[in-house]
């Protein structure tokens, strides 16, 4: 089940270095996936879809360029930030890794803690409520960091399920969500949930959204899924 803590796919083919990067993602309190070369990068990341990759250049199989490129050209993974770790310290380099579509480019060796703030960074851009930040929609207020919801300046409870919904739209303001992204994103691919159980849990959080007598801020769109805004 998810467990609302980002997840970074990290990539890196010398077991040494991936340990400290994995424990280092861990103490700042992020799920970590590991990949030893490029081929199960890329089945890792159409099978889980993390919030990030971190990925190094230099990987036996697939580069690290190569791997960015299908992320990048790929319907389900072209939204991913991608920051790309490397030893090639020449600005062409920098620029071919960047003109791949990587978000980020560090170059090797570089510090830990500067790479943990550019990793959180990425995250505030894409996935605001994962790093603790305030989202908000009209009178409708989302503060991550202390798990609470308001309208209009009333509190409103919400269950871990209907929170994690809230987010999910709040990230994605007027972006049409269907049941399957919904599920992929508040419950994870690793269990098996019924896509009606999505509409169970968007009606839950529509009646506390509502409790106060505001308007329904969801938009159902028929066929494709549901929409704030």
């Amino acid at each position: 089940m998810s467990t609302g803590k980002p997840v970074v796919l990290l990539v890196e083919d010398e077991p040494a270095q991936r340990a400290v990067l994995a424990y280092n993602l861990k103490s700042e309190g992020f799920d970590v996936l590991e990949a030893a070369d490029g081929e199960e990068a890329l089945l890792m990341a159409h099978e889980a879809i993390p919030d990030l990759v971190l990925l190094d250049w230099m990987l036996p199989h697939v580069s690290g360029l190569e791997v960015c490129r299908r992320l990048k050209s790929g319907k389900s993974t072209r939204a991913l930030p991608v920051i790309m770790l490397s030893a090639r310290s020449e600005e062409l380099d920098r620029v071919r890794g960047l003109e791949t579509g990587a978000d980020d480019y560090m170059v090797k060796p570089y510090s830990v803690a500067e790479l943990m703030a550019r990793v959180r960074k990425e995250l505030r851009r894409t996935r605001p409520a994962s790093v603790g930040e305030e989202l908000s929609f009209e009178d409708i207020l989302l503060d991550a960091g202390s798990h609470r919801v308001s309208r209009a300046g009333t509190p409103i409870k919400l269950g871990p399920t209907e929170f994690r919904l809230l987010s999910t739209f709040l990230e994605n303001q007027g972006r049409v969500l269907s049941r399957e992204q919904l599920l992929d994103r508040v419950w994870g691919r690793d269990i098996y949930v019924d896509t009606r159980t999505v509409d169970v849990h968007v009606g839950r959080l529509r009646k506390a959204l509502m409790q106060g007598g505001g308007s329904d801020p969801l938009r159902t769109v028929r066929g494709a899924g549901y929409a704030l805004g």
